[in-house]
């Protein structure tokens, strides 16, 4: 019989009831930094917010060139939020990671998720503008950002290249949050 690994085995990030939780500290990516290193504060989960508190907060982490950490909040908005709603936000968590590859230098998966990120919030829109975004703006942020991080290949910066979610969506638009 096994049992469940305890909190505080040694090599194993565990919370109190075992399951898996990576302690380590991340940079403004979210890319995993060694054990004691100086890391970026990551994102509390499981945080309900209202859908104006999930763009302002998304918006703000995307400005300061955290597109992993926006796609956490949208997370906590698909996952805690109606289940009408639920593809807006994911395919708004899948544009903040295509981002974050693309900013990695991963040109291929940032272009990917970019694209897919674009078509689910295409989908799963009901009007022009849910909560203000910028749908149509931001739709041709992503297939133009997908386009040029594939030809170029080369890490792009993530605060330069942040979308606008409100305005016209292209970075340091008119309007944002």
């Amino acid at each position: 019989m096994s049992s469940a690994p305890r909190s505080d085995e040694p090599g194993r990030d565990r919370d109190a009831e075992g399951r898996a939780r990576n302690a380590r500290p991340r940079d403004g990516l979210g890319r995993p930094l060694p054990y004691g290193a100086e890391g970026v504060e990551r994102q509390p989960e499981g945080v309900t917010r209202t859908p104006d508190e999930t763009i302002a907060q998304a918006q703000a982490l995307l400005d300061a060139g955290r597109p992993f950490h926006a796609h956490e909040v949208f997370e906590d908005a698909w996952k805690s939020g109606p289940d009408d709603e639920r593809d807006l936000w994911k395919g708004l968590a899948q544009l903040a990671v295509g981002l974050t590859h693309a900013a990695r230098g991963n040109a291929t998966g940032g272009a990917r998720l970019l694209l897919r990120g674009a078509a689910a919030v295409d989908a799963a829109r009901r009007e022009e503008r849910p909560y203000g975004i910028a749908v149509d703006g931001l739709l041709g942020w992503a297939r133009e950002l997908a386009e040029r991080v594939e030809k170029g290949g080369s890490p792009v910066d993530a605060a330069s290249c942040a979308p606008r979610l409100r305005g016209d969506a292209a970075p340091g638009g008119e309007g944002s949050v």
